[in-house]
């Protein structure tokens, strides 16, 4: 491909006698990565039934390389939310930024998900996931990954981080900010990425980055940690972005990053982390970790605008009683007749613009319950008292995701009529409602196979 003639000259300077060597990358073809779903599957559960003749990216433990033909996108277990189809090197930033569980978490440029999918199965449903995107577009394309991947611990907003910042100050355990950018380590998978570099550059990004980043040191609590990231190779929003930080934030510094040998150091700041094509199995990132001066504490609880604790209605309960695992009274919440149950500990102030709160369980509707899709999603085959399991190759496994009535009666017989948990070999894919072995289809009209 043909790439803009300025940044020809800008890879020159920073690569130097390594430059023909990262030219070169451009005539192989692209590896293309998933990530599996910690939540759902482990490693060596996913290396047992996987479908793909996958190959380990060796610096991502749950990271594996696929072949192009085998269309990770169109196999159920991907509607069964087992993977995450993303590029190798983006991979790596949610990897490095070290999330425990009960952390408090936000990930402040989160659509369409990749990243923040990683850190909300990484908390291990506890703590709190607060994925935001300015886009409210890319934003409902974040909150159907999340749900997507079973997480229930999550706020989903669409706010400008300048009104995160002013509600939201030191609340924070850990932040990651992949920040937008002029996308130079892009330009191999998406061509037409170099003439959008052309019109705008890396001037374009910078200021806009240097804004996100004090917006998320002021978020974060003191011995809270942040990354920085971007799919972009030039030093003005990279590192010239974090020099800047830590002028402006003297409480910030860096801290290694955990290694690997194929790592580049940053240019003036060794802690700073390259990702290149011609070193690594991936098309380009830039990573940064800092740590703000301080004691970790719990925050003081944010003002709540949620009526959460009152008693939902019967209906409700009743269905609820289906479910093996315990709930919370007082992390009940409803909006009109939808009904979410809300992240434990602290909770989020009410001046803010919410696509999702929490895990929604389902909307009551005319004195009886129908489940949502979200709750099928982030449960296991053996937390509801009646399921029914399709084998991934049974052909009205596809049926059900495009939608129509099926007919079950071979299947293993359910403990109940009505509502059923339907599965793809073990894994939740949905709901469906059960008469006479026939299976009224209730799977989410927005998710279904095309």
């Amino acid at each position: 491909m043909e790439l803009p003639m300025k940044y020809t000259e800008s890879m020159r300077n920073l690569l130097r006698e390594e430059y023909e060597s990262y030219l070169e990358t451009y005539d192989k073809p692209v590896r293309l990565g998933l990530r599996i779903n910690q939540k759902k599957v482990s490693e060596e559960e996913w290396e047992k039934i996987s479908p793909f003749s996958v190959e380990k990216v060796p610096w991502i433990p749950n990271g594996y390389y696929y072949k192009e033909e085998e269309k990770p996108s169109r196999h159920p277990y991907y509607y069964a939310g087992l993977y995450y189809l993303q590029e190798p090197s983006a991979m790596t930033p949610a990897s490095r930024l070290p999330v425990e569980e009960g952390d408090i978490v936000l990930d402040l440029c989160a659509a369409p998900g990749g990243k923040a999918t990683e850190l909300g199965a990484r908390l291990k449903g506890s703590g709190m996931l607060v994925a935001n995107d300015i886009s409210s577009s890319r934003a409902k394309a974040l909150l159907k990954n999340l749900e997507l991947m079973g997480l229930e611990n999550c706020y989903v907003t669409c706010e400008d981080p300048v009104k995160l910042k002013q509600q939201l100050p030191c609340f924070f355990d850990k932040i990651l900010v992949d920040a937008p950018c002029s996308g130079e380590g892009m330009f191999h998978r998406r061509p037409e990425m170099a003439k959008e570099w052309e019109e705008k550059g890396p001037s374009e990004y910078s200021s806009v980055q240097k804004e996100l980043v004090l917006a998320a040191a002021a978020m974060l609590k003191p011995g809270g940690m942040l990354l920085y990231s971007t799919c972009t190779f030039s030093r003005e929003e990279n590192e010239e972005v974090i020099q800047f930080l830590l002028e402006k934030a003297p409480d910030l510094s860096l801290e290694e990053i955990a290694p690997y040998e194929g790592f580049s150091p940053g240019v003036g700041l060794s802690s700073c982390v390259r990702i290149f094509p011609h070193k690594m199995n991936g098309e380009g990132h830039f990573m940064a970790l800092l740590k703000k001066a301080g004691e970790n504490y719990k925050p003081i609880t944010a003002a709540c605008g949620q009526s959460a604790g009152k008693d939902i209605p019967g209906e409700v309960r009743e269905f609820l009683q289906g479910l093996s695992r315990p709930f919370e009274q007082d992390r009940f919440y409803m909006v009109q007749d939808k009904v979410y149950y809300l992240p434990g500990g602290s909770s989020m102030p009410g001046r803010l613009r919410y696509l999702r709160t929490g895990l929604y369980l389902g909307e009551r509707k005319k004195n009886r319950f129908e489940p949502g899709q979200a709750l099928a999603m982030a449960l296991k085959r053996e937390e509801y008292d009646s399921t029914i399991n399709l084998p991934s190759a049974d052909e009205r496994t596809l049926r059900y995701l495009k939608g129509e009535t099926i007919e079950v009666s071979d299947l293993y017989a359910p403990r109940k009529k009505g509502w059923q948990l339907v599965c793809v070999d073990g894994f939740p894919l949905g709901w469906g409602k059960l008469s006479g072995g026939i299976l009224k289809n209730k799977y989410y009209p927005g998710w279904r196979w095309q």
